[in-house]
C-alpha cells in the first residue's frame, strides 16, 4: 500500500467518524501509519526470531516473573489487582498449568527480588526499556551491559521518554460469529469502547490481530465492551508503547533482532520494549 493511498484512507476514516467524535468531545482516536506496523519487515523479524525461538520452559518462566511482579505491585487477589488478572489470562492462553500459576502467585508474596527498569539504546539509536526482576541487581546489570556491548547497544538515560504506558487489548480479526472484521469497523468499535487507537499487527504465530490501545485504568472496561460488541479478545495487558519511532537499516535491524533475542533469553529479564518502526 503506497503512502498516498494510506493517507487518503486515513482521511476518509476521519471524515466518516467526525460527527461521532463531535458527540464525544472527550474521546479521540488515532489512525496513524502505526496501524500497518504488522506488515513491515521489523514486525516479521521480531516475531520469527523472538517467541518462535523461545523454549516453552523459558516462556513459562517469563510469565511467572510477570505474575510475581504484579503481585508485588498490587497484591495476590486478581479481583483487586487488574494487572495480575490480565497476566493470568495471558498464562491461560499459553496453556500454562494452573498449579504453576498458583505457585507463581504464592511465590510473588514471598519474593525478595528487586524490580529494575533499565534504559538503553540499541543499534541505530533505537530506544530500549528492559524490565528486570532479580535477587542480584549487580549481576543482572553486568549481564545486560555485556549483551548491549556485544550487539551494538549502550546503556543510557532518557530512553523512557520515548514511551508511554498504555492498556492493550489484542483481538482476533474475526468476530464471535466467525465473520471478518475490517479496519473501518474496528475503528468504529474503538470509539464506542473508549479506546484511543487501533493497530493492525501480526502475533507470534503470524496471525493478523487488532491491538486496541487505551488508558491503563480503563483496560478492563474496554475489553469487556469490545467483547460485548461481538469481538473476540485474546488477551489484555499493560505495555510501554513508543511515542517516537526509529527507522533502521537492514544491517541495523539484523543486529537489533540479535540483541533483543539475547536479552529475551536472559533469565532475569521480564520484558523488553523497543521503538523500532
Amino acid at each position: 500500500m503506497s503512502v498516498g493511498s494510506t493517507l487518503m484512507r486515513i482521511n476518509v476514516l476521519f471524515r466518516q467518524h467526525f460527527l461521532m467524535l463531535l458527540d464525544h468531545p472527550s474521546r479521540t482516536i488515532h489512525a496513524s501509519c502505526v496501524l500497518f506496523a504488522g506488515h513491515n519487515k521489523w514486525s516479521k523479524v521480531k516475531h520469527i526470531k523472538g517467541p518462535k525461538d523461545t523454549a516453552r520452559s523459558v516462556l513459562f518462566q517469563k510469565l511467572t516473573m510477570m505474575i510475581r511482579l504484579a503481585v508485588r505491585e498490587g497484591g495476590p487477589n486478581p479481583e483487586l489487582n487488574s494487572n495480575l488478572a490480565n497476566i493470568i489470562e495471558q498464562c491461560r492462553s499459553k496453556s500454562m498449568p494452573k498449579s504453576s500459576i498458583e505457585a507463581a502467585i504464592t511465590g510473588g508474596e514471598k519474593t525478595k527480588s528487586s524490580y529494575l527498569m533499565y534504559e538503553a539504546r540499541g543499534p541505530g539509536g533505537a530506544s530500549l526499556l528492559i524490565e528486570i526482576l532479580t535477587d542480584n541487581a549487580k549481576r543482572s546489570l553486568q549481564e545486560i551491559r555485556h549483551l548491549l556491548n556485544q550487539y551494538g547497544g549502550i546503556s543510557c538515560d532518557g530512553a523512557r521518554h520515548s514511551f508511554e504506558k498504555k492498556g492493550i487489548v489484542a483481538v482476533n480479526r474475526k468476530d464471535q460469529s466467525g465473520s471478518p472484521v475490517s479496519l473501518d469497523r474496528a475503528l468504529e468499535l474503538a470509539i464506542e469502547a473508549g479506546a484511543e487507537d487501533v493497530q493492525e499487527e501480526d502475533d507470534e504465530d503470524e496471525k493478523a490481530m487488532f491491538r486496541f490501545i487505551c488508558a491503563g485504568p480503563t483496560l478492563r472496561q474496554v475489553r469487556e465492551k469490545l467483547d460485548s460488541m461481538g469481538l473476540c479478545s485474546v488477551s489484555s495487558s499493560l505495555e510501554f508503547i513508543p511515542t517516537i519511532t526509529t527507522q533502521l537499516s537492514d544491517e541495523e535491524m539484523e543486529r537489533a533482532s540479535q540483541l533483543l533475542e539475547a536479552l529475551g533469553n536472559c533469565l532475569d529479564v521480564v520484558r523488553v520494549y523497543d521503538n523500532i518502526a
